[in-house]
C-alpha cells in the first residue's frame, strides 16, 4: 500500500493506492501438436496455468464455475519478447490470462485455472513469453507486495534427432504448509513427452541468460537457507517466520543429453510455501495413501472414463479431513468427502479425457485436516491417447504366467505378460510378492525399480530366483504393486496393482504324499489302505503345467477287513506316509512348458506324418482307382447308349 499526499490550500488529503496483492503462482509450458516437421512452420499449444487468492474480486470458484468451465482471474496478457537475432514475436498473438477453474480451496483461500491455446509458429526460431503483473502478497518473507514475473523461452529450432521439442512439464500445489523451525524436503514432479530429454531444475533469476528476461521479480531465491537439487528438483529447506509465507520461483530445462551445455527450452513454475507453528494438538499431518502411489503415470485413452480414487490416513483421533487442495486437468470432478472407515478417507476423480488434452495431463492433492495440518503433496501422471499394460490373467494351461498349478520344491523361475510392451518402472515401491496362502505372509518380495531378479524383455516379464525355500504341499499366491512394469512412452503409463488373491496361484507338490511303501498282511486281518489323494481344490484341477496332479495333503484313508485260507503274502504296493523304516528320494525334474513340447515334438511328428503318408497311399489310390472305374462303368455315354439299345431290341423280340 502506498500513501500520496496532495494538498489544497489548508487541506490535506491523503490518497492511499492499495495494490491487489492476489497472485499465488503460476506456470506455462508449450508442446508441438505434431513433433514430425512438415514445412517452414508448425502448430503449438501453449499451456498457462494460475492460481489466485479466492476472495479477490474475479477469482471465485465453486463447483458450479469448475463445471461450466467458468473463468477466473484478472484480464491480463502474456507478452512476448525476442532480443536476439534469430529471435521473433511477428507470429505471437498476446495471450489472456483468464483460465477456466479447475481447482479451489476454502480454508486455504485459492483458486486455480487453465488455459489452452493453438498457434502457428515458424520454425527455427527462438523467443520469450511472459507475464508481469501487480503484485504479489503482503506477508511475503521476500518479495511483498513486489511485481509477479513468468517468462518461458520458445524454441522452435530442430532438436538434433530432427524432430521439434517439446518443453518440459511440472507439477505442484500453490500453497503448500509446513511447520516451521523443521527441515522438510519438497520435491517438484518433472516430466518432459521427449522421453530421453535429461531435465534439471534451476532457481528463477532476475537477469538470465537463457530466457533474457526477468523470470522472478522480488521473490528471486525466496526461501532463506533453501537448497536445491538440480537434477530431481529437490527443496531442502526451514521455514521461521509463522503465519508467513515464502515465495518459491523455479526453471524447469531440458537438455537433449546430459552433457549438452545448453536447454532447450525453459519453463517457469512458482508456488508458495506457508508457515504455520507448532500445532498444540495433533502433531501428524494426515498422509496419502493410495489408491496410486505418488508420481504414478496412468495410461488414459481419449474419450474413457476415468474413476481414481484419493485414499488418506489420519493418526490421531478426533482428527479429520475437512478439505482437498487439487491441481486438476480441465473438466475433472470431484467427489464430497466421504469416510468410509475410522481414520480412512476418500475422495473419487471423474473424468473424461478430450482430444485437445493429448499427452501428459498432471494430477496434484494435499489433504488439509480439521486442525489445518496439510499432508504431504501426492501427484500422478495422466498420460492422455495411451493405454497403461495390463498383466494378462492366467489361464487353465500354462500361458500368460508360467507356472501355474503343482509345482516342484525347487521352482526358481517365474513368468508373465502384458498386453503391450514394457520396461522396468520409473520409481521404487513398484513391489511384486511371493505369499503363504497359509498365513498370507510375503515369503518374498521384489522391488521391480531395480531387483536385478526381475528382467523385462518386450511383453514378458521373468523373476528368477537365486534361492527358494517353498514348503511342500503349500499353496502360494503372487500380487503386485501398481507399476510393477512400465509402458515405453513418456513418463511410462504404469500397470494397475493386482490384489485378487486368486489371480495367480500355485501349489508346492509333497513328495511325501505320493511316496511309496511295502505292508505285509496276514489272514483275517484288517487292512489300512490309504489311496491316492484327489483334488479338493477348484484351481486348476488335475490340470498343471507339470502334470501332477494337484492335491492336498490330508490322505483319503479306507479301512475293509478281509479274509483268506492261504498263507501270508506280501501285499501289492500302498499309499502310505513315510515311516520311520523307509526314506523319500527327491527327483529333480525339469519341467517342461508348452514351447518346449512344440519343439521337441516337431521332428517325431513330421517323421510320423510321413510314414502314415506312405503307408496309406497304395491304399488311396488303390481305393480311388476302384472309386473312378465304377463311376466310369456307370456313367459313360457309350455303355449308357448300349445298354439302351439292348433294352429296345429285347423289347421288339420278345
Amino acid at each position: 500500500m502506498t500513501s500520496i499526499k496532495f494538498f489544497f490550500g489548508v487541506f490535506l488529503l491523503e490518497v492511499y493506492i492499495v495494490y491487489a496483492t492476489h497472485f499465488r503462482g503460476g506456470t506455462i509450458t508449450w508442446r508441438p501438436v505434431n513433433a514430425t516437421p512438415n514445412g517452414a512452420s508448425a502448430d503449438f499449444l501453449i499451456r498457462e496455468r494460475y492460481s489466485w487468492r479466492r476472495g479477490f474480486p474475479g477469482c471465485g470458484c465453486t463447483d458450479a464455475t469448475i463445471a461450466s468451465k467458468g473463468l477466473i482471474g484478472p484480464t491480463h496478457y502474456v507478452k512476448c519478447t525476442a532480443p536476439t537475432p534469430a529471435g521473433s514475436c511477428s507470429s505471437w498473438t498476446n495471450l489472456v490470462t483468464t483460465t477456466s477453474c479447475t481447482d479451489y480451496s476454502v480454508n486455504l483461500d485459492v483458486s486455480s485455472g487453465e488455459r489452452t491455446r493453438i498457434d502457428n509458429y515458424p520454425l527455427n526460431i527462438a523467443f520469450t513469453i511472459y507475464y508481469t503483473e501487480a503484485a504479489w502478497l503482503s506477508f511475503l518473507v521476500k518479495g511483498k507486495d513486489t511485481d509477479w514475473y513468468v517468462a518461458n523461452r520458445v524454441n522452435t529450432n530442430l532438436r538434433p534427432d530432427g524432430y521439434i521439442n517439446t518443453s518440459p512439464v511440472a507439477v505442484t500445489l500453490p500453497i503448500i504448509y509446513k511447520q516451521v523451525g523443521i527441515q522438510h524436503v519438497h520435491v517438484v514432479q518433472m516430466s518432459d513427452f521427449d522421453g530421453s530429454d535429461t531435465l534439471k531444475c534451476r532457481w528463477a533469476n532476475a537477469s538470465s541468460t537463457v530466457t533474457q528476461y526477468d523470470e522472478c521479480g522480488g521473490i528471486c531465491e525466496g526461501v532463506p537457507g533453501a537448497k536445491l537439487i538440480p537434477e530431481n528438483c529437490t527443496i531442502v529447506f526451514t521455514l521461521t517466520t509463522p503465519g508467513w509465507y515464502a515465495g518459491v520461483a523455479l526453471q524447469i530445462e531440458d537438455y537433449f543429453t546430459s552433457t549438452s551445455p545448453t536447454p532447450m527450452s525453459s519453463v517457469p513454475l512458482q508456488f508458495l510455501f506457508y508457515g504455520y507453528p507448532a500445532p498444540t494438538g495433533c502433531s501428524t499431518p494426515p498422509e496419502i495413501i493410495g489408491n496410486r502411489p505418488n508420481r504414478a503415470c496412468i495410461g488414459t485413452p481419449i474419450g474413457s472414463n476415468v474413476t481414481e480414487y484419493v485414499i488418506v490416513q489420519t493418526f490421531c483421533p478426533g482428527q479429520t479431513i475437512d478439505d482437498f487442495i487439487t491441481s486438476s486437468p480441465i473438466g475433472m470432478k470431484k467427489s464430497a468427502i466421504f469416510n468410509p472407515s475410522p481414520g480412512i478417507y476418500h475422495l473419487i476423480l471423474s473424468w473424461i479425457p478430450q482430444s485437445d488434452q493429448y499427452g501428459p495431463e498432471p494430477f496434484c492433492a494435499g489433504a488439509i485436516d480439521n486442525g489445518n495440518l496439510q499432508s504431504n503433496q501426492w501427484c500422478v501422471t495422466f498420460l492422455v491417447g495411451f493405454e497403461s499394460p495390463d498383466i494378462i490373467r492366467p489361464t487353465i494351461v500354462q500361458g500368460s504366467v508360467s507356472p501355474i498349478g503343482t509345482v516342484f520344491q525347487n521352482q526358481t523361475v517365474f513368468s508373465f505378460q502384458t498386453t503391450k510392451s514394457v520396461n522396468r518402472p520409473t520409481r521404487n515401491g513398484t513391489t511384486i510378492y511371493f505369499r503363504d496362502a497359509a498365513n498370507d505372509t510375503a515369503v518374498a518380495q521384489f522391488d521391480c525399480g531395480w531387483a536385478p531378479e526381475v528382467t523385462f524383455t518386450g511383453f514378458t516379464t521373468v523373476i528368477r530366483f537365486v534361492t527358494v525355500n517353498w514348503e511342500p504341499g503349500h499353496f502360494y499366491y503372487i500380487t503386485m504393486d501398481g507399476g510393477v512394469v512400465s509402458g515405453t512412452e513418456f513418463c511410462g503409463p504404469e500397470s494397475a496393482p493386482i490384489t485378487d488373491k486368486t489371480y495367480w496361484v500355485y501349489n508346492i507338490w509333497n513328495p511325501a504324499v505320493s511316496s511309496t511303501t511295502t505292508t505285509t498282511t496276514t489272514p483275517f486281518t484288517t487292512v489300512t489302505v490309504t489311496t491316492k489323494p484327489t483334488s479338493t481344490t477348484s484351481i486348476n484341477t488335475l490340470l498343471t503345467t507339470t502334470g501332477i496332479v494337484i492335491t492336498t495333503t490330508a490322505p483319503i484313508t479306507t479301512t475293509a477287513t478281509t479274509s483268506s485260507s492261504s498263507p501270508p503274502t506280501t501285499a501289492a504296493p500302498t499309499t502310505a506316509g513315510p515311516t520311520a523304516s523307509s526314506a523319500t528320494t527327491e527327483s529333480t525334474v525339469a519341467v517342461m512348458y508348452p514351447k518346449d513340447f512344440e519343439e521337441a515334438c516337431k521332428q517325431p511328428v513330421a517323421i510320423m506324418t510321413s510314414l502314415i503318408f506312405i503307408v496309406l497311399m497304395p491304399g488311396q489310390a488303390l481305393a480311388m482307382y476302384a472309386i473312378f472305374t465304377k463311376l466310369e462303368n456307370i456313367f459313360n455315354p457309350s455303355r449308357i447308349q448300349t445298354k439302351t439299345r439292348h433294352r429296345q431290341r429285347m423289347k421288339r423280340i420278345l
